[in-house]
Order: structure tokens, then sequence, then C-alpha cells
């Protein structure tokens, strides 16, 4: 009996010690950061923080003209320390666990950028699901400075806008910090990124008139996939070559294909499913990739004269789609071996098909990268061709 109740009695000891939370923070002292931007200036670290005011953000306050965000800058050796910097100006310690967006600075990215992602990956604080972009031809902080319509935040239109553009529109790769580090440091595949761009006169995309009037004289808008090799930007894919991108990625979630009509117009496909499986192959001592893909779409629009109640127009659509898609992805490829990236991970697969020849080729897979053999399949199926039959410019009168 003796024995219970002094197991009892220390029980309750231990729990009352352990009640609470040991690392708690109020929230009325912390900054919360949504966005981040990094720019070198004189070799030493420009960090821009996007914080968030929560009294302009509040569900039914109305607009005071204040800005819903501040932005503030620190410079220093380290990324660490120019953040610790900060708290100079700042009424409140920076909290980075609601991080949204990391925006590397451009002419940064060029100089490589290893030297900052050490902090991302080491902080406790810090989460990995935020995404990783580059500003295109500009600087982060000019970036960070743009007010946005729809958005109170900046850094959520950024976060929406990039999700929603992957996955209805193609020409856009949503990367997490811990994937992009993976991918610098991963023998056989480079990293790449998506780019963002001031549309528009930067002074005045950070003053609150750029939210008053109907036509937004500055946006942020994505464009483009940054090519690195290893943690240097080397160059940019176009709008064709990054859908090609995510076409050999398998990221290819949905997008619109135009293809021209026989009898002269463009008709246009919407992809509704994609799936690309790549296989690679040792032979004779020579390595080489096969790309087999197959997309099911939908017909979205006709600005021609087509007949869809005869099967031989439709096959002939999809091999006109097919036609695109192939394109595409060789114009990708060819961009990607003369740029010297392998952003498609060519190189781990040939890896996966043969690990005695990669332990061979690896170290100078660049050399053999820009003569490699890539051999294309693609297989398109229209499964619907929408509400009505034939378009009603079959009928218009001559």
């Amino acid at each position: 009996m003796k024995r219970n109740i002094l197991l009892f009695t220390l029980i309750v000891i231990l729990l009352t010690s352990t009640t609470g939370c040991w690392n708690r923070r109020e929230l009325n002292d912390l900054a919360i950061v949504a966005a981040l931007g990094i720019d070198k200036q004189d070799d030493k670290f420009l960090v821009s923080v996007q914080v968030v005011d929560p009294s302009e953000v509040a569900a039914n306050k109305g607009r005071s003209g204040s800005s819903p965000v501040t932005i503030y800058h620190g410079t220093g050796d380290t990324l660490f320390e120019a953040i610790r910097k900060m708290t100079t100006i700042t009424s409140r310690k920076l909290y980075f666990a609601h991080l949204r967006m990391l925006i590397i600075g451009d002419e940064y990215a060029k100089q490589g950028i290893a030297d900052a992602l050490d902090f991302f990956s080491r902080d406790p604080e810090i989460r990995t699901d935020f995404y990783v972009v580059v500003a295109r031809g500009a600087t982060a902080s000019d970036v960070l400075g743009i007010l946005t319509p729809m958005e109170k935040i900046p850094a959520s239109k950024m976060f929406s806008s990039l999700e929603v553009s992957e996955k209805a529109w193609a020409p856009t790769a949503s990367i997490h910090v811990d994937e992009f580090i993976t991918d610098i440091v991963s023998v056989g595949k480079e990293a790449a990124l998506t780019g963002i761009l001031v549309d528009g006169d930067v002074e005045t995309g950070k003053k609150r008139k750029n939210l008053e009037e109907p036509d937004t004289p500055t946006n942020l808008k994505y464009t483009g996939i940054a090519v690195f090799n290893s943690d240097k930007l080397i160059g940019w894919l176009n709008e064709n070559e990054s859908k090609g991108y995510s076409n050999i990625t398998n990221e290819l979630y949905s997008t619109i294909i135009e293809v021209p009509c026989p009898s002269g117009g463009v008709l246009g496909v919407e992809v509704i499913r994609s799936k690309t499986n790549l296989k690679g192959e040792v032979k004779a001592g020579k390595p080489e990739i096969n790309i087999s893909m197959r997309t099911e779409a939908n017909v979205g629009e006709v600005g021609c004269k087509i007949n869809f109640s005869q099967i031989e127009e439709i096959s002939a659509l999809e091999k006109e789609v097919e036609k695109v898609i192939i394109t595409n992805m060789m114009q990708t490829i060819r961009k990607g071996k003369k740029m010297g990236s392998d952003i498609f991970g060519f190189g781990s697969v040939i890896h996966q098909a043969d690990p005695r020849y990669w332990a061979k080729v690896k170290d100078n897979w660049y050399e053999l990268f820009p003569e490699l053999p890539v051999k294309i399949k693609v297989d398109v199926r229209i499964r619907r061709t929408g509400t009505v039959g034939d378009s009603f410019i079959n009928q218009v009168k001559e």
C-alpha cells in the first residue's frame, strides 16, 4: 500500500513539472514573416523580410490606408547575422514558422546560393513547406515590396498563384526548399526553379495606389524556368520549353495546347491527365533514354471547320497534339544539353538502370550528356469534344 502511494505521489510530481509549453511564445511578441528575399550587396547578404500586420488583415476590419505588410532589410556576412540585425529596427522578434515564399535575387543566384541554404535546413523553427523562386531580372527586395490585389498578403498571392498555375497551365514548377537542396547536391540531376517577374514599374507597385485601379499598374507574374548547374543559375527556359520540362519530369497536371486546323484556324485542347515514364538503357557501352508519355485531353475551343463525328478527324487531331508535345520536349532537351545542365534527371535514370556503368561515368557525365540519345513516344487520346458536336463555325454563311 505504501509502495502504491509513493508511486502515485511521484507521478503527480512529474506531471506538475512537465505541464505547459517550455518554448511557448506570445503572439504579441512575434513578427510573423510570410516571405523572405535574399540578395547580395558588396559581398554581404542583403536579407528582406515581409512581415504581416495582423491589424490590417483582420477579417472584419475596414481599410485604414496602411499597408497590410511591412518590409524590413538587414545586411550581414551570414544570413543568420543579417536576420538578427533586424531586431534593431523591428519591435518584435522575427518568427519564420509560417514562411510561405523564399525569393532568390537574379544576380545572387548567378553567383551560387548554397551558402544561404544551410540556414533553412538547420534552423528547427523553420518548416520546409515553403516554395523557392527566382526573381527574374530583379532583386528579391523589389519583388517583396510589390503590393498585390485579391490577396492582402503578397506572399499568400505568390504561394497560391504558383500552385494554381502549375496545376492549370504547366510552365511553372512549385519546388519546396528541401527538394531544391536535394537537387543541387544530387549526382545525375540538376535543380530548376520557377522565375517571378515584376510586370510594370517597381516603384509604382510598392505604393498603395497600385491596388486602387481596376487595371493594376504593376503585377507579379510567374514566367519561365530557371536552370541551375550545381547551385548557380545559368539560364532560362521559355514558355514552350518550360512546358516541355513539365512533360518530361511528370509534373504536367493540366494545360492548354493549341494546334493548327487542316482548313486553317486554331483548335484548343485541354490536357486533363498525363503520365510520363523515363527509362534508361545502356547498349554496347552507350547510354540512352526512352520517354513514354500517355495523355488524355478534351477539346476546349474550336476556331475552325472540323467534323468530330468522323473518327479520322479525331485521330488526326490526336496526332497533331502529339507533335506539339514532342516538339516542346525535344526543344527543352536541346536547351538543357546546350547549357550543360541535366535538369531532367537523366543521369539518375541511367544510374538506376545500370549502377555499375554509372559508377564509371558519373564523374564525366556532362561529357556524355550532350550526345545522349533520347527517344520520345507520346500517346494522346481525345476523350470529350464538349457539350456540342460540330462547331457552329461549320454553319457560318460564306
